[in-house]
């Protein structure tokens, strides 16, 4: 069974990719001005190379006659086709410049990229630089929800953000679920995992609001889950609470 895949990002840019395991990996997409960024990089990068063949192939005394001057040709032609899919394989989906800004190609399903799939995306590059200076590349990425360019429509390959993100804290229910609040659920709520994040980012906010607003959006959304599991509720945030603390925890109070 293959991983089930969100294609719409969110308005945040992130793309998330649940597997046959239910677990849900989440990627930043990114954007057209971080991946212009790496790839001006990896041109200078690109550009002291050549320079450094050029120097190397002058002191050997070679550029002066028609055979030097076709093995430096020979040599920029495959660092310009090479350096991208040697990079990308070297360094796990990453060139100098997508490392420097934290990017890395991968797989639309988020799996490493292979070698076809390099090579696939590289091999675009020509078409995306039409007709001048990567224009046809950049509006392309641009247009696309997932910021791909040609090669990337072509090799099934979305390029990701991997910024640091810090851990958010376990959500903790005060007081604890008691035993008692716990029997007047059902063991299995048979949540969707829509529903537990729709249910965790609400008891995320629910802490800065004020007990008026908290009780008024929790108001909104506990019947519906009231009426699904044939229970009743006094208090719609510790309701909601509960019903949090026993899809992800089951009995442990």
């Amino acid at each position: 069974m293959e991983a089930s895949i969100d294609h719409t990002p969110g308005i945040d840019t992130t793309l998330d990719i649940d597997t046959p395991e239910q677990v849900r990996f989440s990627f930043r997409l990114a954007g057209p001005a971080q991946r212009t960024a790496a790839y001006v990089i990896d041109l200078m990068v690109r550009g002291a190379l050549v320079t450094v063949i050029g120097i190397a192939l002058s002191a050997a005394n070679l550029l002066g006659d028609g055979y030097g001057t076709g093995l430096g040709l020979l040599l920029v032609f495959l660092l310009e086709w090479g350096y991208y899919i040697a990079s990308e394989m070297l360094m796990n989906g990453q060139s100098i410049g997508k490392r420097a800004l934290h990017l890395r190609v991968v797989r639309e399903n988020g799996l490493p990229l292979s070698f076809s799939d390099s090579f696939l995306r590289n091999l675009l590059r020509a078409a995306d630089f039409l007709p001048l200076m990567n224009a046809l590349g950049l509006v392309v990425l641009s247009l696309d929800p997932k910021f791909r360019r040609l090669g990337d429509l072509v090799a099934g390959t979305i390029v990701v953000s991997e910024e640091r993100q810090g851990i958010r804290p376990v959500i903790a229910i005060h007081p604890p679920p008691s035993a008692e609040e716990l029997s007047r659920l059902p063991r299995q709520l048979n949540l969707t995992r829509l529903d537990i994040d729709a249910l965790e980012l609400f008891l995320r906010r629910a802490g800065h609001l004020n007990p008026a607003r908290e009780h008024e959006l929790a108001e909104m959304i506990a019947p519906m889950y009231a009426a699904r599991f044939s229970v009743r509720y006094q208090n719609p945030v510790r309701f909601l609470a509960l019903l949090y603390h026993r899809a992800t925890r089951g009995d442990a109070a």
